[in-house]
């Protein structure tokens, strides 16, 4: 952008999107003179989407040039390998399994889970658990952080578990120490112009905030982008049916694991987040299936907190999209764009790309209707990649205990690229050509899927399948040899995630 023709930003709404925004485009922009405004009302509480997330926070941290040390004692982060996944699966030594975040040296491993998944699915008694597998998958079990020792050279990518207001703070203080300014205030009116693009807000201190650009990162509320642009609301409820959460803290423990942990109860899953003073605790549920104070008190018993006055805090979550992100001289960011519910804490993943992409494409065009609907389209084909991954967790539980679950797994609202990769698994085809020819690939892995699909134990019954053959038996055995070494002498190079914190 050589020579910009928006001057002024206004981005409507703080939080943990709004001052991630605010930075990222402060950084990118500043030097050529535009300038940055955040409108945030005193009276409006942060929703706050959650306590874990993807490693696309440290590439934001490491592209604004904020060290580790500087922000995690701040926001009492710890570090995050991956997700494990309890008892969302019945079967028999499947009850559980790890989603672990990507190294550089998982091509030494998985190889074969992939080539035992496969056999496995032809009907061979052999093992097939991701957790054998995984690296990341046994430092977890240690409680050992993601961070390699110097003289072990070798790249792993992990994410965060944080204070989701602490981080919106943290990033505020920063954005107004590089110039971006902060308004406290409350939006009473949105004026637009014959074009409909948005003149200036009316704000309840008797401003009229004019700009050139409005980002709306106003929460579920979408102000600007649903409310006053009248872009339609894509739910996603027909195939995503959770729609509620409680939230509860509890003490953390001595030797803070380094995972979120996802435990399904009866109407739907818990996560476990440790920060370094406390464990998040909540219940994502449906309120279809199961009201608030029914769901509030499985969750107490499941963190054995029934006889507690620890205060419980309820939330609505709006699950689905915006049509568009980009109308007119608007752009929503965080909630106000879509919402997939938190199951792969994703959502901050979600703020990252629509920056960096929207950024990316106002550069190369402006306001041309070209890099508008590409950019567009880009965004929802993000969010409809991500929602087949979640939705496919739903799909393969083999819980029998309530109608949620059994109404989950014989749900058929399943887009065309979701089918094919059930099918793709069940025919046994190669899992990273199918992903190549949906053009999906970008949103989860070979690597994924199959920790996901061989994770629940979705293969042929244990009493269907055939004795592997002396031979295919002996090298399953000494294939297992040399990753159990192979992963034993790697985790050597790592430390305690206790060890690895700095604590606020």
């Amino acid at each position: 952008m050589d020579k910009p023709s928006v001057k002024n930003i206004v981005i409507l709404g703080g939080g943990t999107a709004g001052w991630m925004t605010a930075n990222l485009l402060n950084q990118k922009w500043q030097h050529l003179g535009v300038k940055i405004t955040v409108v945030e009302s005193p009276d409006i509480g942060i929703i706050g989407v959650g306590e874990g997330s993807t490693p696309l926070l440290k590439v934001f941290f490491d592209s604004l040039g904020i060290s580790e040390s500087e922000w995690m004692p701040e926001c009492n982060a710890t570090y995050k390998n991956g997700i494990t996944f309890n008892n969302w699966s019945t079967v028999n030594g499947y009850e559980g399994y790890f989603h672990p975040f990507p190294t550089s040296l998982d091509f030494a491993t998985f190889g074969f889970l992939y080539k035992y998944s496969a056999l496995r699915r032809k009907g061979l008694d052999i093992l097939a658990h991701p957790n054998r597998f995984s690296l990341m998958a046994n430092l977890t079990e240690k409680r050992l952080a993601p961070l390699p020792a110097e003289s072990f050279p070798f790249h792993f990518q992990y994410g965060y578990h944080f204070d989701s207001v602490l981080i919106g703070k943290f990033l505020r203080e920063k954005a107004k120490g590089l110039g971006v300014e902060h308004i406290e205030a409350t939006v009473e009116n949105v004026e637009q112009g014959e074009n409909g693009d948005i003149k200036f807000l009316m704000l309840n201190t008797g401003q009229n905030l004019s700009a050139d650009f409005f980002v709306d990162c106003s929460g579920f509320a979408s102000i600007l982008l649903q409310k006053t642009l009248n872009v339609p609301f894509q739910s996603f409820a027909e195939n995503l049916f959770n729609d509620s959460a409680i939230a509860i803290p509890t003490e953390i423990e001595p030797n803070i694991p380094s995972e979120t942990i996802s435990t399904a109860l009866s109407y739907g899953w818990v996560w476990k987040i440790p920060l370094t003073n406390r464990f998040g605790n909540g219940y994502v549920y449906s309120s279809k299936y199961c009201a608030p104070d029914e769901a509030e008190k499985e969750l107490r018993a499941h963190l054995g907190l029934l006889d507690s006055d620890i205060e419980a805090r309820h939330l609505k979550m709006k699950v689905g999209r915006s049509e568009e992100t980009w109308r007119n001289n608007c752009v929503a960011i965080g909630l106000s764009q879509g919402f997939i519910e938190p199951l792969e804490a994703t959502a901050l993943q979600f703020v990252y790309s629509t920056i960096d992409e929207f950024a990316k494409a106002f550069e190369e065009g402006g306001f041309t209707n070209q890099h508008r609907e590409e950019f567009n389209t880009r965004m929802n084909l993000n969010f409809e990649g991500i929602r087949d991954y979640i939705v496919l967790h739903y799909k393969t539980n083999s819980r029998n205990d309530t109608q949620y679950w059994i109404d989950n797994r014989e749900n058929q609202n399943l887009s065309n690229n979701l089918k094919e990769m059930i099918e793709c698994w069940y025919a046994i085809e190669d899992i990273e050509a199918t992903l190549t020819r949906l053009n999906i690939g970008q949103y989860y892995s070979q690597r994924s899927w199959t920790c996901l699909l061989a994770g629940m134990g979705i293969f042929p019954r244990q009493e269907n399948l055939d004795s592997a053959d002396a031979e295919n038996a002996k090298a399953a055995q000494s294939d297992l040899d040399y990753v159990d070494n192979f992963i034993t002498g790697c985790s050597l190079n790592f430390q305690a995630h206790e060890k690895m914190l700095v604590k606020g």
